[in-house]
């Protein structure tokens, strides 16, 4: 399966309209985008208080300045990387259920969120109304945090929890191939 797969940061933009619709679709598109935000409802939940609603409402606000920048053109070197590691290190979080400060797990997620926004700025369609293809990409990221807080959930009964860190483990292999997806090799 992740032989076949396309690079990580594939996301389709030919064919897509420019409004909430298009923006809302656009983070589906990539499974580097779906695992990571579902990631970071899971090991916000994992956290718990205010974990579990800091690091979701944080991460799509700062990914909208990203994708500001995105769509200016201001240049972000090592965009791709930066969301290829945002899987590994988002599932390793998961599987080794790491404990951080609040500040310092809002630090880690806002940096991936600038790299996510960014992405999604620039890929943007050339038709696209940048407020509205936006919009509706911050609203598929918050549903995309929601389900991972869902799920997340699970880590309160010791099955549950011990799935929950299975789960990260392969999110963070897959992080490991979109890494090496992304330098080229």
């Amino acid at each position: 399966m992740l032989g076949a797969a396309p690079p990580a940061f594939a996301h389709i933009t030919s064919d897509m309209g420019g409004g909430v619709a298009a923006g809302f679709l656009h983070p589906l598109t990539g499974f580097d985008h779906l695992l990571a935000m579902v990631s970071v409802g899971i090991w916000g939940a994992q956290l718990g208080l205010p974990s579990i609603w800091l690091l979701p409402i944080a991460f799509p606000l700062i990914m909208a300045i990203g994708a500001v920048f995105g769509v200016i053109g201001v240049p972000l070197p090592g965009t791709e990387i930066l969301i290829a590691l945002s899987v590994l290190t988002l599932g390793a979080m998961v599987a080794l259920k790491q404990r951080l400060p609040v500040a310092a797990a809002l630090l880690v997620v806002g940096i991936f969120a600038v790299a996510h926004g960014h992405a999604h700025g620039a890929e943007m369609p050339n038709a696209a109304d940048a407020l509205s293809f936006t919009v509706g990409f911050v609203v598929a990221t918050g549903l995309l945090h929601a389900t991972g807080i869902v799920i997340g959930l699970l880590d309160r009964s010791p099955g549950g929890a011990v799935a929950l860190r299975a789960c990260g483990l392969f999110v963070g292999l897959v992080g490991c191939y979109f890494v090496y997806e992304s330098v080229g090799a």
